[in-house]
């Protein structure tokens, strides 16, 4: 598939539409368990594909619009989604998408994740939320980074991937963990809380980040490389 802006254009509005319509889907359930405040969120591997098999600014664009889309079904507040949501995941599947198939060093991933790992550790305790919750919490980001830490140890042609995927998503994840308590302070989020401790921005970036960082790296490879055996890819 040779490059044009047209293409490109519809590309964009065809990842926007799928992550909006699979991010939804998500929300209610019907993709991902959801178990009190607990929900994963595997539509991540729809912009990450993009991003890899044919531009970074495709998977990137077609992200923020997306995300903004499914939060306007979500929860409506127009004024977070542009602050904290559509930055974020443009910055994050742009980032990822640098990541093309070739070999790289694992140890920054391999690093983000063990940092990862002792932040969420440490949150139960400074965040003060219940122990039931903690515990899910924690148990559900152990989980996740021991899944993203095997994936990333065994990766070979797409450690330059799993690289770059890692910082795109940490990126996004600061963002939204520093965005959404910023916002708190001044308006009443969605769930009615407002004036949130500091505290809460570290557990939404832990969150983001483990509950998204195994759908990317599991998923994406495989469909990126089933899409170039069907010739669905952009000509370097």
């Amino acid at each position: 598939m040779k490059r044009s802006p047209a293409l490109k254009v519809t590309l964009i509005a065809v990842c926007a539409a799928l992550y909006a319509v699979l991010g939804y889907a998500s929300y209610l359930g019907i993709f991902a368990p959801v178990i009190g405040v607990v929900r994963f969120w595997p539509p991540v591997f729809v912009p990450a594909t993009f991003a890899v098999t044919f531009d970074p600014i495709v998977g990137g664009l077609g992200a923020a619009i997306g995300i903004f889309i499914s939060d306007m079904l979500i929860h409506g507040n127009a004024l977070l989604s542009l602050i904290a949501g559509v930055p974020a995941n443009f910055l994050c599947f742009f980032i990822a998408g640098l990541g093309k198939r070739r070999k790289s060093n694992v140890l920054p991933c391999i690093g983000v994740n063990l940092i990862m790992l002792v932040l969420c550790l440490m949150s139960p305790n400074i965040s003060g939320v219940p122990w039931p919750i903690a515990v899910v919490y924690s148990g559900a980001v152990l989980f996740s980074l021991t899944v993203a830490s095997l994936l990333t140890v065994k990766a070979k042609e797409w450690s330059s991937f799993y690289v770059f995927a890692s910082l795109g998503l940490l990126i996004g994840s600061v963002w939204i963990g520093i965005t959404v308590w910023l916002f708190s302070q001044f308006f009443i989020l969605p769930s009615g809380e407002s004036r949130l401790p500091l505290a809460a921005a570290l557990a939404w970036m832990i969150w983001v980040y483990a509950t998204e960082i195994p759908f990317m790296l599991l998923i994406t490879p495989p469909v990126v490389s089933a899409l170039r055996k069907a010739g669905l890819w952009w000509e370097e």
